[in-house]
């Protein structure tokens, strides 16, 4: 008797909450909607080069416009500091020979606490100033010892040349959980750049290279794949002393990425919060001139940046200010047809020729067959101290003492999170019945850019509204619309971006990144959303008093930032699964792979849980 009474018992639960089960899932947008809504609203807000007609004005335009990715986007926070501080750098003798040439490694400190190796290959009996080439690796599993880099750090040197190959973050030797890219993010949310230290580490490497006794500091040139072409265009661009780059497969413009999401939206580095507000790499590529760059990129790419439609757009930006210059020979490109992502003998061979014309040498630019003298990991490794930072532990040690006290206002958090507010054109899709509860099915459209689903219930005549969300989607929200119903409210449930029917299918977090890359902040975006419903429920169409109930710790932030930053529109709220404190997300060593819109630039400098929950319940 007893199981049959259980047994009756959840299929009464279950029958009560079958309509809302059946009206919660009910489809409301077309599948590739949310991807279209993002792919337009991102790639139409990538800024645009200006028109020059002199070389004073190209000259002052550059001028400031270095300066401001390096202020606004690279050194902020307690990177401004780490750019002046006093580091350390150790280059050993050489530890191999051969024919030809030296090998020695070397380790430097990025910032203080932060240590990363590499290597220098020097050709032997050097006697004269030589040109120093950067080789940057990219996202290679093996860093250092990847055999097509030291093929060409070896030739390079072979070839009378100096060739420098620091590792890179999160790679090779550097390989460690919390160097991983996506956790670099975490900086972010504490006000820091993490930019600052891939940029840093680059620049660094720079100096030490000029000062070995025969390096030339008037022909250094900077090469590498993929990530490596990242670093090349980034470092390049914006540190003059480099007279050519040659990128391989690196970059390509914002509004390409945007078109091309399966292939070229890249790491955090990649696309760190504001550069694309103040320069696409489109920018970037002109800054080079007049001084020499060569673009590759590989025909027949499996991975990324693919030659027909990543390079013409940074061809066709640059062309007139290398004409404006009077340099256009400066600016030349390369398409290697060898198969894959690849910096093989093509991509080499065209590196060689250009090196020989721009610093003026005299070599064989064929590749050399050096396949005997690759040499294994722990030949190259050089040791690092076994407390070496990484993202992690420096966020870690950023967010004591944070949020400072004074400046949580709200006005604060708006500029912070980049809150809008956002116009509401309602389109109803569908009604339906059951039960006695009613449904009406809207596609919201928030500022003639984003599609938000979202499906209103009730029963009777009720005078107050919830709007009602979660982490998993609409659909997964029965249980509280019967509960809001049952107690006379009428429900809202949403998605709103990034969420539920509104989630983008591939690469999403990708998305949520050039987002915040745009200027904007993923978190804003739905806080806007969230609020903008809510005054459209209340104001609009006067459905009473309008709260917000959630679930999950990620829309429940969300939501207390919309109430926090628009308590007008919203009149209280409830949460569940919510985190108690924004510490909680570095304590659990989140990344942005995972929970992008948690990283929001800044936020845990002046805010945490309480004083958002303050604010939210603030009289307006």
């Amino acid at each position: 008797m007893t199981r049959f009474l259980l047994f009756a018992l959840v299929a009464l639960a279950a029958y009560a909450q079958a309509p809302f089960e059946s009206f919660l899932a009910h489809p409301l947008l077309d599948h590739e909607e949310p991807l279209l809504d993002v792919q337009v609203y991102t790639g139409a807000r990538v800024p645009l080069l200006p028109s020059f007609t002199t070389r004073a004005q190209w000259d002052a335009y550059a001028a400031k416009l270095r300066q401001r990715v390096l202020n606004e986007v690279v050194f902020r926070g307690e990177a401004a500091k780490w750019r002046d501080a006093k580091t350390k750098m150790e280059i050993e003798p050489p530890f191999a020979e051969g024919d030809g040439y030296t090998v020695r490694r070397y380790k430097m400190e990025v910032i203080p606490g932060f240590w990363t190796p590499g290597l220098i290959y020097e050709p032997a009996g050097l006697m004269a100033k030589v040109p120093v080439v950067l080789n940057v690796n990219g996202h290679e599993g093996n860093g250092n010892q990847t055999p097509y880099i030291q093929t060409r750090c070896i030739n390079l040197a072979k070839k009378g040349m100096i060739a420098v190959n620091p590792e890179w973050l999160g790679r090779g030797q550097l390989n460690v959980p919390d160097q991983v890219h996506y956790k670099m993010n975490q900086l972010d949310l504490v006000g820091t750049s993490g930019l600052s230290l891939f940029y840093l580490q680059m620049k660094r490497a720079i100096d030490l290279a000029l000062t070995l006794p025969h390096a030339d500091a008037t022909r250094l040139a900077v090469t590498g794949l993929s990530g490596g072409g990242w670093q090349t265009i980034t470092i390049s661009s914006l540190d003059t002393r480099v007279a050519m780059a040659m990128p391989v497969a690196g970059y390509s413009s914002y509004v390409t990425r945007a078109q091309w999401p399966q292939l070229d939206l890249g790491d955090s580095e990649q696309t760190p919060s504001d550069l694309a507000s103040v320069a696409d790499y489109t920018h970037l590529t002109a800054m080079m001139a007049p001084r020499r760059i060569v673009i590759s990129n590989n025909a027949k790419d499996t991975c990324c940046f693919r030659a027909d439609y990543a390079m013409a757009p940074l061809i066709q930006a640059a062309t007139p200010i290398y004409t404006l210059l009077g340099a256009p020979a400066r600016l030349s490109y390369h398409v290697s047809h060898d198969a894959g992502h690849n910096y093989d003998v093509s991509n080499r061979e065209a590196l060689y020729r250009a090196l020989r014309e721009t610093f003026n040498l005299h070599f064989d630019p064929r590749d050399v067959n050096v396949d005997a003298d690759i040499r294994p990991q722990e030949q190259l490794r050089s040791p690092l101290p076994e407390n070496n930072l990484d993202f992690h532990q420096l966020a870690l040690q950023l967010a004591k003492g944070v949020p400072r006290a004074g400046g949580a206002t709200r006005e604060k958090l708006r500029a912070v999170v980049r809150f809008k507010e956002t116009k509401v054109e309602a389109r109803q899709s569908g009604t339906d019945q059951r039960d006695g509860i009613r449904a009406v099915y809207w596609k919201l459209r928030l500022d003639g850019a984003w599609t938000v689903p979202a499906i209103e219930l009730y029963s009777g005549a009720p005078t107050a509204t919830t709007v009602l969300l979660g982490d998993a989607g609409r659909r997964s929200l029965a249980g509280q619309a019967r509960e809001e119903i049952t107690a006379g409210r009428r429900v809202i449930a949403i998605d709103p971006f990034y969420f539920g029917e509104s989630h983008i299918a591939k690469r999403d977090f990708l998305y949520a990144m050039l987002l915040a890359g745009l200027g904007e902040r993923p978190l804003g975006l739905l806080a806007g959303q969230i609020a903008a419903v809510a005054r459209w429920a209340g104001t609009e169409r006067k459905l009473g008093s309008v709260s917000v109930r959630s679930v999950g710790p990620r829309l429940s932030l969300a939501a207390l930032v919309a109430a926090a930053a628009d308590n007008k529109a919203i009149s209280g709220y409830r949460n569940s699964q919510a985190y108690s404190s924004l510490h909680e997300i570095l304590e659990q060593n989140l990344s942005v792979d995972k929970t992008p819109e948690l990283f929001c630039f800044g936020l845990l400098e002046s805010f945490d849980i309480p004083q958002l929950e303050a604010l939210a319940k603030r009289q307006p």
